[in-house]
């Protein structure tokens, strides 16, 4: 049986499901522990300097993590390294601890150190802290746990040449959700022992995990029923990079409608235009006021769809007529970057969808006052697959049921977490940022990516896809109408949605990521992205 490479992520008890079948296959638990303990044990030699003069402290729970740390110490033994447990709550000798003792490993143990002398003396003199306290079941670490913890917190800050390796997931991030209760070990390193634990990707666990990356322990066939998400990776943005045959015409590539820009904000308009050029479509047309058009610097690539104004120049609901002119030309809407909420473009937006309604008032006297019951107008204009962002979705949040007159499976929506909630109705999002996504993708049957420091892609079949791409260089104004620019021009190209927002949120992180080496944390402005697409996009057809 061959080991599974892709690089799935997983809920505890998605893990648990996939180890009962690797048993159920004809391998054994102890066989599942030795890989994993040998698997971290040559992740801290490939990734970890461990010098001849230091030691290596093992901490040992009293589950299969701690089992985990029992095996990792013993093959760390047999190639030189000087080893010693401190073990918490762990009783018993067991096969992996007898083998311990069989190399003389030296064993300190937390009830017979009250007062935390023996810790703070091999803390003082260790290289490489190996954490395994806690797995996947463990529970919010209080008390004495909590006191290691904080222990070995305090000595990695007050000796920046200690490196902390978490088996799995460091102690205390909660394995589903990222979510810390009370205290957890920062790590410098996190080696997830099969597959991917979905709490070290989301925030604020991913802060505390280092570097990941993941031990084999012989998992072959995964039950995809378990309906796992994915970590996305340059080999998988590379499987959805559209042809661009050699004898092509710009018709071949498709063609991007956007409606957006406001007296406010014409430059969004101006930075989702380009990404949607530099992303490969092969014409980008701009649909907003003439006003916007007097403010914006539009480089000369980009064609004109002058649209009717109404107040204080933000886009009317009479632009619907010259879009219904122009739309079945398109092969992608872009509708929301710099849009604006004025009351006349939340009109359009609203009769664009079929969701202007008619309203009928009741009068008291001669004084019309009051509400009336809402009926939903027929849609008038067949739209061609649409990406939603930023005032679209605003504008959109604010009709009830708005979900039910899109077409189904031919949107992709990119909401911030501010946006979702807007979208969901809600006053805080739920921790679980991946489940929250995919029931909103399956209940309004579009494509979702959920924008943040990791960021979540999710399909109406049930596919989530996590991009872990934090950069504090992309929080900056443009950034989100850069990817909804890209998308766009991905879906022009013949992209279906999913694949699109997958492979955009790949190449706006790439591109980010250029722009962060060459420019630091600081000072990255939406319009450095663009010319990085090209050169991500090149990167990855080459490799």
């Amino acid at each position: 049986m061959s080991e599974v490479t892709l690089p799935f992520v997983v809920t505890a008890g998605q893990m648990r499901a996939a180890e009962e079948a690797a048993v159920a296959q004809g391998t054994t638990w102890a066989t599942l522990m030795e890989q994993a303990g040998a698997g971290v044990a040559l992740a801290v030699r490939q990734h970890v300097a461990l010098p001849a003069d230091r030691h290596v402290l093992v901490f040992v729970g009293p589950g299969n993590n701690g089992g985990d740390a029992l095996v990792a110490a013993r093959h760390l033994a047999d190639v030189g390294a000087k080893v010693i447990l401190y073990i918490w709550r762990r009783t018993g000798a067991d096969d992996n601890l007898l083998a311990c003792r069989a190399r003389n490993i030296p064993e300190l143990y937390s009830t017979s150190d009250s007062d935390g002398s023996q810790l703070a003396s091999a803390l003082a003199t260790a290289a490489v802290v190996i954490d395994g306290l806690l797995g996947t079941g463990g529970r919010p670490p209080t008390n004495d746990l909590a006191t290691i913890i904080k222990a070995v917190n305090a000595a990695r800050a007050r000796r920046p040449e200690l490196r902390v390796v978490a088996i799995d997931l460091p102690s205390g991030v909660a394995a589903d959700d990222g979510q810390i209760s009370t205290v957890a070990i920062r790590a410098d390193l996190t080696v997830a022992t099969g597959l991917i634990k979905r709490g070290l990707l989301l925030w604020p666990g991913r802060g505390y995990a280092g570097k990941i990356v993941v031990a084999p322990i012989g998992l072959s066939e995964l039950d995809r029923a378990l309906t796992m998400s994915e970590l996305l990776t340059a080999a998988q943005a590379r499987t959805l990079l559209p042809p661009r045959p050699a004898d092509a015409h710009k018709g071949v590539f498709g063609k991007v409608l956007v409606l957006a820009g406001s007296i406010n904000y014409p430059g969004a308009a101006v930075l989702a235009c380009v990404a949607a050029q530099r992303a490969g479509a092969g014409l980008v047309t701009l649909a907003t006021g003439r006003t916007v058009l007097s403010l914006a610097t539009l480089p000369p690539e980009i064609t004109l769809l002058p649209v009717a104004e109404g107040d204080w120049g933000a886009i009317g609901p009479a632009a619907i007529d010259d879009l219904a002119e122009h739309l079945s030309r398109y092969q992608t809407l872009l509708i929301g970057p710099g849009l604006g909420q004025a009351e006349v473009t939340r009109k359009l937006v609203l009769r664009l969808f079929g969701l202007d309604q008619a309203r009928s008032r009741t009068r008291v006297g001669f004084v019309a006052i009051g509400e009336t019951t809402p009926e939903s107008a027929p849609q008038t204009v067949e739209l061609p697959h649409t990406v939603i962002d930023a005032d679209g979705l605003n504008i959109l949040s604010g009709a009830p049921k708005w979900f039910e007159r899109l077409p189904p499976e031919r949107c992709v929506l990119t909401p911030h977490p501010g946006e979702m909630r807007r979208l969901l109705g809600v006053a805080e999002l739920p921790v679980d940022l991946v489940q929250t996504a995919a029931e909103a993708a399956q209940h309004w049957r579009q494509t979702v990516v959920l924008k943040g420091a990791t960021t979540v892609i999710a399909s109406p079949d049930g596919r989530t896809v996590i991009h872990d791409g934090a950069n504090p260089a992309l929080a900056t104004a443009g950034s989100g109408d850069v990817l909804a620019g890209v998308i766009a021009g991905l879906i022009a190209q013949g992209c279906p949605p999913f694949a699109a927002a997958t492979l955009g949120v790949y190449l706006h992180g790439a591109a980010g990521a250029r722009a962060r080496a060459t420019f630091g944390d600081a000072g990255v402005i939406a319009g450095d992205l663009l010319p990085l697409l090209p050169l991500v996009m090149q990167e990855l057809r080459s490799g």
